[in-house]
């Protein structure tokens, strides 16, 4: 339930505040923890904003975009393995000259974004806009034109608590996954946005009816919009989500402005669209394959393979033509070729007749003999002989024997040992915890970046099963479970959905109780009322009734209890379906818009 206590105050509060924030520095929230499994068993052993993406750390890419943007303070929220997290950050970023001061809070009670939100506000950590967004999001894009935008309408009228940047997109790009895939109706002149749905799994779609007569003259729909998980923030969300304990996601916020009272306030939210840079959250293997293709082939830039924007040592690697880069002491065989975008890590040695080509390799691997397409081999792998692995992942510390293949979407998490001799099929997934772990886990964890298996002594000897991992093998096949899965998130496997609804709609619907009683309802007005304006409207074309005439006999009927709004939004869904009802649902474009008119 949502908790209301003490808004009014707040809003009371907020006049008076739009000159503080040009003397307050660009702050951001950065939310280093998932709050769901898309990367398990992977993240059994390792965060995921610590996962390595063209031999860098995800979060580093995130950092790195806050700090050219002109962020001065970025705050850190983490959960699961955070001592992880905050080794890698103090190591990285908590130098005394980085322009961006980053601070890290911990706590093992973050369930959600809202968790993270609301401690924002207990805290009062933010005192000016602020920008959200999550460690695992890769951008380039210049958001200063953003930034001005919201703070030229927080100046001129103090409403709008969120701006969120959007890339201009086609359906069906790479960069767009299809469970993030969405569809916005926007105000043309403000661009507030009036409508937010995704719609995966969706085979028609739904719009409220008050965008057709909200205070705009025009209103876009837009479905060639890609989500950047990029959102400026006024101090009114962290206030918002402690209001109301019910938000979640970013996706309850944009529902909650959208569709409840928090219209009544003021509350609204615009939307920030570039034809220009690169915004994309790592929310699936498939999207990493993606974003990894697009670091090689330079559509990130200036966050380039080449460019040590960390200053690390031994980070630095040498380009050349078709997209190859080597890092330090790397040596090649003779009779090897690296064909077009291949990134080679530091010490990392290849041995002779290889053949490799889009694919990553980490640091100090040792590969042999190998033919290697769309592999993204993490540190410390050892390949042996006579292997070949396409669009597979291959993470840290794995040993692959002689004569091992992997077909495509396969994933070998961290110590995993297969072969020799065996063929992996298309979409196996080996971890070296046995899957009554994720039983024996589940209550306990929540969020794929869980400290699984550190927490707990196995004391039963597993025991690996030779035709899943070959004779010297060494893992488990590790299966997603499909049946404690909660309110709207599906059971994933790390390379999208693993069980897709194709039948689910906007709203799911229980079969009724033919023994529950009938309990009269505005929405059963609202239809009678309906069918009543269609009869009119028929009426009227038939005989030819003048549109003053008409609009007498519907404002007379005063049976139904229907408002001003209602009504106003009902005429315009009848006479929009008004062909329909005429020449029946076949009707073409052309046809329909000539009945229309």
């Amino acid at each position: 339930m949502s908790s209301k206590g003490g808004k009014q105050s707040r809003i009371s509060d907020r006049k008076g505040t739009g000159d503080e924030d040009e003397e307050q520095p660009l702050q951001a929230v950065l939310v280093a923890d998932s709050f769901n499994r898309r990367f398990f068993p992977v993240t059994k052993d390792q965060p995921r904003a610590l996962l390595p993406l063209g031999n860098l750390a995800m979060i580093d890419y995130t950092l790195e975009f806050l700090t050219s943007t002109g962020v001065q303070e970025t705050f850190v929220f983490c959960c699961w393995m955070a001592p992880k997290i905050k080794e890698h950050l103090k190591s990285k970023w908590c130098r005394p000259t980085s322009p961006n001061t980053v601070h890290i809070i911990t706590s093992e009670l973050y369930r959600s974004l809202g968790d993270v939100l609301r401690d924002v506000d207990a805290k009062s950590l933010v005192r000016s806009d602020f920008v959200l967004v999550y460690g695992d999001v890769v951008s380039n894009i210049d958001v200063s034109q953003a930034l001005h935008e919201h703070h030229r309408r927080k100046m001129e009228k103090n409403i709008s608590v969120m701006t969120m940047v959007f890339k201009e997109s086609s359906p069906g790009h790479r960069s767009r996954c299809e469970e993030d895939d969405i569809i916005v109706a926007m105000d043309s002149k403000t661009q507030r946005v009036l409508h937010y749905q995704k719609t995966q799994g969706l085979k028609k779609l739904q719009f409220p009816m008050n965008i057709f007569h909200s205070t705009s003259d025009e209103f876009e729909i837009r479905h060639d919009l890609l989500d950047c998980h990029i959102s400026i923030c006024s101090p009114q969300v962290a206030e918002l989500f402690t209001d109301n304990f019910d938000y979640q996601t970013r996706d309850d916020f944009v529902r909650g402005i959208l569709v409840n009272e928090e219209q009544i306030l003021g509350n609204q939210i615009h939307m920030h669209v570039t034809k220009d840079g690169y915004g994309v959250r790592v929310s699936n293997l498939l999207m990493y394959d993606s974003v990894s293709s697009d670091l090689v082939r330079r559509w990130v830039y200036p966050l380039t393979p080449e460019a040590n924007f960390t200053d690390h040592k031994g980070r630095s690697c040498t380009y050349s033509r078709h997209n190859v880069y080597r890092g330090s002491g790397v040596s090649l065989g003779q009779g090897s070729q690296m064909e077009e975008n291949v990134l080679i890590g530091c010490d990392s040695s290849i041995g002779g007749n290889c053949h490799i080509s889009n694919s990553v390799i980490g640091n100090n691997c040792t590969i042999d003999n190998v033919i290697l397409d769309h592999a993204y081999i993490w540190n410390n792998v050892h390949i042996a002989s006579n292997v070949r692995i396409s669009q597979s992942v291959v993470c840290d510390r794995v040993v692959v024997k002689d004569g091992v293949t992997l077909n495509k979407q396969c994933v070998l998490a961290f110590n995993v040992v297969i072969g020799p001799n065996i063929s992996v099929p298309e979409g196996t997934v080996l971890s070296m915890h046995h899957p009554e772990e994720e039983e024996e886990d589940d209550d306990e964890f929540l969020s794929d970046d869980a400290e699984v298996g550190q927490s707990k002594d196995k004391n039963k000897q597993k025991v690996f099963n030779p035709k899943e991992v070959g004779e010297e093998g060494k893992g488990y096949i590790w299966k997603a479970s499909l049946d404690d899965t909660e309110d709207e998130e599906l059971a994933h496997c790390l390379w999208l959905v693993l069980n897709p609804d194709p039948e689910s709609e906007s709203e799911a619907s229980e079969p009724e109780d033919p023994d529950d009683p009938v309990i009269p309802s505005p929405e059963m007005d609202d239809v009678k009322f309906q069918l009543e304006v269609l009869g009119t409207l028929q009426r009227g074309l038939e005989e030819n009734i003048s549109c003053d005439n008409l609009v007498l006999e519907i404002n007379s009927l005063y049976a139904y209890n229907i408002t001003l709004k209602e009504v106003m939004q009902i005429l315009t869904r009848t006479v929009l379906d008004c062909p329909f009802q005429q020449q029946g649902s076949q009707l073409t474009t052309a046809q329909y818009v000539a009945l229309l008119l």
